[in-house]
């Protein structure tokens, strides 16, 4: 590698400078003057130029000098837009109702999280039953002014005596554990610091398992790279020094760790795996505490978890010889898998499975959409959920002692309402829904299928209000995400009502690399098959143009974190198909992302440019970073990060917005908004979100030249 330290001037200049009278946001940008160093790698005999290699340094002046610059042009582009500020208000509108989340019951309190609105966070609350008064248990509005700090996680005894649960700062991946006594809501003492990838569970009320990494030692705790994870029990009372390693480290070297405790408390069951598919699983039995940890299976290809126990007889979930999902028992005294019995078999759609009442519930996903069955715990079907229209079904379940249960029912004009179901009669009751401004009967969805480039068929969403001329003038968000087997459901996003309600289309196609049609899917859009994913998420957009729903001036893609991936490899190899795009805490340098937190966990998706050269060639050969062409016109594009992304490091769109401004020969802006005090996504405040929103259906529907309805209002 060679590699020279940079003199560089950083210099922020504007064509057209913003007054505080301009009705239109500058055409014509000065991006900041983004210095190259002379940084190159060399992979199987092949040298690759990196010369944005310093922008990786999140703690260097420079890069800090930079960020300012580049929020200074986008900032200014963006506060010139003339609806902006409607388009934000209207969005607090639509933000401002009420939101509920379903009871658990611990002890002798009733504990639910609720958001009056705009808070930036969702305060818990707790009362004896449903018809006594809640008082609040715990506000994260508090942690933060700003609500910036926000809830991690959390988890009950079952006494419900004591509470653990993990803060983020900032947005971090890194937590820290406190644990609350629930009589007199004080701290008890025992804080866990450097917390990261972690469950909650306890035992008892001796303690709790949870996990974590040492932390980086060499550079940057939010880039620094991630290895072992490890396992531990922390005993109440104790310092976090005498935790015990229950498993992991340099001795059991895996990247990913997690241990939870059955419902009955008897076993420990501990999940191992080194990449972000496939897992090792283990079990012990807590009754004997001198006793092993005991090997279930230890096929790394394959992904397994225990459903649930019932004294020695153990369920699990695994995709072993059954790509979408099945449901086989075992024994603890020979849980291997030479002894799996099928309880529920595999079937033509992809199985997710949850607990709660004495019964088993099959989520099944029917071309994205759930189908929920309820069976006994030795298999036999019970009966067919009935659901209150097509949609998507989450958190299904509760404790085995249970007489009802809750479930969420969502859709994309149905907003995320949570229904009682009674176990013995299968009637589901309507317990909280939200009134929010607006009409879910003014809008149609569909289902359409279309074909891929080399002829699958792909499935994809489409939502817009009725009566929708088809003239190819319609501004159309796509989003999509294709990777690690994650299934885009239809649901609800209360953001979106705007893009709706001013005639916009969303399209969310179901592509591959994805888990909507299992394991299969998923695996036809993982490494040397990869392009397969860019191929249907670029189907999807001509599709859309061919049907007369948009065209290319009037189409915006979007993504986020490996759906960042998808639409910087969509635009380089198509910069015509958009007219928009919105890359989002993307995975754009394709060649080092391994290299930072976590990323190694992700080469069983993507392979790594150090595993053969047949793999690095084909990384090279969609990465973003590497596939933009000097003297292309690219759709405009605004990029986003967050300083505290330690999942997917903002370095990724440091280096991509860098030489993409560097390449771009069009009129169209390419900017990057980096945002402050947030991470990857999760505890984003609710104020953070709605300015996040605002700017990006500005940005699009201003370089789409439409001018929303909501602007034309009070003019």
């Amino acid at each position: 590698m060679k590699r020279s330290l940079p003199l560089w001037v950083l210099g922020l200049t504007m064509a057209c400078s913003p007054k505080s009278d301009t009705s239109d946001a500058p055409k014509n940008l000065s991006y900041p003057e983004t210095a190259k160093v002379d940084t190159v790698d060399t992979y199987f005999g092949t040298e690759v130029p990196d010369p944005y290699r310093w922008l990786e340094d999140d703690r260097s002046e420079e890069t800090a000098e930079w960020v300012k610059a580049q929020n200074q042009v986008t900032n200014a582009y963006l506060s010139n837009i003339p609806y902006r500020d409607k388009i934000k208000n209207r969005l607090k509108t639509l933000f401002d109702y009420e939101r509920v989340s379903a009871p658990e019951k611990y002890g002798e309190w009733e504990y639910f999280s609720k958001n009056d609105g705009l808070q930036n966070q969702s305060v818990l609350y707790r009362r004896k039953d449903a018809n006594s008064e809640a008082e609040v248990f715990l506000d994260p509005n508090k942690f933060s002014e700003d609500g910036t700090i926000s809830l991690g996680g959390s988890s009950f005894t079952e006494d419900g005596s004591l509470f653990a649960y993990a803060i983020s700062i900032g947005g971090s991946d890194w937590r820290k554990i406190l644990v609350m006594d629930t009589k007199t809501k004080a701290l008890v003492g025992d804080t866990i610091h450097n917390v990261k990838f972690s469950g909650l569970s306890w035992y008892g009320n001796e303690g709790f398992y949870y996990s974590s990494y040492d932390k980086p030692k060499d550079g940057s705790e939010l880039s620094g790279k991630t290895q072992f994870h490890k396992l531990y029990f922390h005993k109440l009372g104790t310092a976090q020094s005498d935790d015990q390693l229950v498993f992991g480290g340099e001795a059991q070297p895996y990247r990913y760790i997690f241990g939870s405790v059955t419902e009955d408390n008897r076993y420990l069951q501990i999940s191992a795996a080194s990449s972000t598919s496939g897992n090792v699983l283990f079990i012990k039995d807590l009754k004997d505490p001198a006793g092993k940890i005991l090997t279930v299976d230890n096929n790394m290809e394959t992904d397994e978890y225990i459903v649930s126990t019932d004294g020695e007889r153990i369920l699990i979930q695994t995709n072993q010889d059954a790509p979408n999902n099945k449901i086989v028992e075992t024994s603890i005294g020979n849980p291997e898998t030479n002894t799996w019995k099928d309880v529920i078999p595999e079937s033509e759609n992809v199985l997710s499975t949850s607990t709660g009442g004495g019964y088993i519930f099959a989520n099944y996903l029917k071309d994205a959409q759930s189908v929920v069955q309820q069976f006994d715990l030795n298999g036999n079907r019970i009966r067919e959920v009935e659901l209150p229209a097509i949609g998507a079904v989450y958190k299904f379940g509760g404790k085995m002692s249970d007489e009802t249960l809750y479930y969420t029912f969502t859709s994309f004009t149905y907003p995320s309402s949570i229904f009682k179901y009674d176990v013995t009669t299968g009637e589901s009751i309507l317990y909280e829904q939200p009134e929010i401004d607006f009409n879910p009967e003014d809008y149609v969805t569909k289902q359409v299928f279309y074909t891929s480039k080399d002829g699958t068929e792909v499935p994809m969403f489409i939502v817009h209000k009725k009566g929708l001329e088809l003239n190819g003038k319609n501004a159309t968000y796509l989003y999509a995400y294709g990777g690690f087997n994650v299934s885009l459901k239809p649901t609800f996003s209360t953001s979106r009502i705007l893009w709706l309600e001013n005639g916009g289309v969303y399209a969310q196609p179901n592509i591959r690399g994805g888990g909507e049609y299992g394991e299969k899917w998923h695996k036809a859009g993982t490494k040397m098959q990869k392009q397969n994913v860019f191929d249907d998420f670029i189907a999807a957009g001509e599709f859309l143009i061919s049907e007369g729903y948009t065209s290319s001036d009037y189409l915006a893609i979007a993504g986020g974190s490996n759906g960042g991936l998808l639409v910087g490899a969509t635009m380089t190899q198509r910069p015509d198909l958009a007219k928009v795009a919105f890359p989002a805490v993307g995975v754009m340098d394709m060649l080092r992302y391994h290299k930072f937190t976590a990323g190694a966990g992700w080469a069983s998706d993507y392979g790594t440019s150090e595993d053969s050269k047949e793999m690095f060639d084909y990384l090279l050969g969609y990465s973003p970073v590497h596939n933009l062409k000097e003297g292309t016109s690219y759709p405009a594009t605004m990029v986003t990060t967050a300083d505290h992304d330690d999942r997917v490091v903002p370095a990724h769109s440091f280096k991509f917005a860098a030489g993409l401004q560097a390449a771009h020969a069009g009129d169209n802006p390419v900017l990057i908004r980096i945002e402050t005090d947030a991470g990857h996504g999760a505890g984003t405040p609710i104020s953070k979100k709605i300015d996040q929103e605002a700017d990006k259906y500005a940005f699009a529907w201003y370089n789409m030249g439409v001018v929303p309805e909501i602007a034309k209002k009070d003019m």
